[in-house]
């Protein structure tokens, strides 16, 4: 039997650009996925209306909700995606990985 070498943790950092051509198609579906989602809203700071308002009034925080980054991995043999970060900003790319820009 062939040993397996120990898996490795690594991290990838990207930044992508879109273009949002249907604003409130990107909203619509981030509160469809909202509302089917499995939260205990008597847990939370606010209520599901609070929250569809919010993604109704920020199409950053929409979009970033939507975005599917487990599926980076997908289709690549021996990578298991174990989680990640996703946010969106409008306006001109920077680098938030540099100091002086955070």
């Amino acid at each position: 039997m062939v040993e397996q070498p120990a898996p490795v943790t690594m991290h990838i950092y990207c930044r992508v650009e879109v273009t949002v051509t249907d604003p409130v198609a990107v909203t619509g579906h981030a509160i469809a996925d909202l509302r089917a989602a499995d939260i205990d809203w008597s847990t939370e700071e606010d209520d599901l209306d609070a929250a569809v308002e919010e993604l109704r009034s920020d199409l950053a925080t929409s979009l970033a909700g939507v975005v599917d980054i487990s599926q980076l991995g997908a289709g690549i043999p021996g990578v298991e995606f174990r989680g990640g970060l996703c946010w969106a900003e409008q306006g001109p790319a920077r680098d938030p990985f540099r100091a002086e820009e955070r």
